[in-house]
């Protein structure tokens, strides 16, 4: 049982931690990213089964992260509050052709990685912009002026 609750507790731990690095697109990533996600993955292994390499432990491991997942992902469905906290929220960028700096700081994205994501949605100035919003997927969404 020990090996259930360590599991729910890493899983609930992972979730934080992957708020906290903050909203990426695994496409996005940088390197240290990924490598913090590969590690990460060993270091909540040995914490979790600890020196228990039994197949026990293993399916116990497993099926609690398992069951936590579909747990956390029917949550997200069925109440707005619990998305918002596992998800984040949706943050405005650009308003208006300019660019709001304290909510490209909390995201420690730079004005060169909002142009980047808009020419490559063919959009050549942020004076074109009307928003830009840092979508809880990672991904930058444009809507043009009229």
């Amino acid at each position: 049982m020990d090996i259930v609750f360590r599991a729910a507790f890493a899983y609930v731990f992972i979730l934080f931690l992957l708020r906290v690095v903050g909203r990426r697109e695994l496409s996005t990533m940088e390197p240290s990213d990924v490598v913090l996600l590969v590690v990460m993955g060993d270091l909540i292994q040995n914490g979790v089964t600890q020196s228990d390499y039994s197949i026990t432990g293993v399916v116990l491991a497993m099926s609690t992260f398992g069951l936590l997942a579909v747990a956390t992902s029917w949550l997200v469905f069925r109440s707005h509050r619990a998305q918002g906290i596992v998800e984040g929220e949706p943050i405005i960028l650009v308003e208006e052709g300019r660019p709001i700096e304290r909510n490209l700081r909390t995201e420690r994205l730079t004005i060169r990685d909002v142009m980047q994501e808009a020419r490559s949605q063919k959009i050549g100035s942020l004076d074109d912009v009307k928003w830009a919003v840092l979508e809880s997927t990672g991904r930058i969404t444009f809507i043009e002026r009229d």
